[in-house]
């Protein structure tokens, strides 16, 4: 799709860029607009890539929903962005965007990343609850302690607290796909099975039958240890 000014819509030193499909940032926009852009909105195209952010160097808001960027994801340092809006992208590597986000955007204050992988809630994932959630917030506020807002909810001094003593640990990781046990492996069935010390046959309410197995439990006679309490009146 060719591009041009006709497609921007500039007020003061907000501009939008919307629904263009396009993959890259156009040249144009920073030429033209890159000095003077203090909010840009670049929503609802296909973008895979924000190299073109250069010429914007006195950005503070930037907002890039529902486009295509992924876990190569490098934006330009950007020292004064203090609000970045991600939802709907495809990212997964939670820990490479934060660090990546902790040095190109030193003042960050607010994050939001709803849509994606490595945001783990229903919106992504029916298998995620809100204690997934929790501990990625926890995650991120150690990564990022500066924001303000996460996602769509502010940030508590409880939270900050959780985060710098025990956010380094709570990064939610996704099981690998090697460590998942396919249907009918017969490893599968242990895994599936809660534990018993029971014999195999004693597990299955519907087999009333007796079962027969070997005791590691050895009586020894009227000296073992249990015969020690024992009186003759009670045999």
């Amino acid at each position: 799709m060719a591009c041009s000014d006709s497609m921007v819509s500039m007020n003061g030193t907000q501009v939008s860029y919307i629904g263009h499909d396009c993959e890259d940032i156009p040249e144009f926009l920073g030429e033209r607009y890159g000095l003077l852009t203090r909010r840009l909105d670049l929503s609802f195209n296909q973008l895979r890539s924000l190299a073109g952010l250069k010429a914007f160097t006195g950005l503070e808001e930037l907002v890039v929903d529902n486009n295509l960027l992924g876990n190569d994801l490098q934006l330009p340092r950007l020292p004064t962005l203090h609000t970045l809006t991600l939802n709907k992208n495809q990212l997964t590597d939670i820990e490479a965007l934060l660090g990546h986000l902790a040095k190109a955007t030193p003042s960050l204050q607010y994050l939001s990343l709803l849509g994606n992988e490595a945001c783990p809630n229903q919106l992504v994932s029916l298998d995620k609850d809100e204690d997934d959630y929790q501990r990625y917030r926890y995650f991120v506020l150690h990564k990022l302690p500066t924001l303000k807002f996460l996602d769509t909810r502010k940030v508590c001094r409880t939270e900050q607290q959780e985060a710098e003593a025990r956010g380094a640990f709570m990064k939610v990781v996704k099981p690998k796909s090697s460590d998942m046990v396919a249907p009918g492996d017969p490893r599968s069935e242990c895994s599936s099975m809660p534990y018993t010390p029971l014999p195999r046959g004693s597990r299955d309410g519907k087999n009333h039958k007796g079962v027969f197995a070997k005791c590691r439990y050895v009586y020894y006679g009227k000296h073992s240890e249990g015969n020690r309490f024992i009186h003759n009146d009670q045999l």
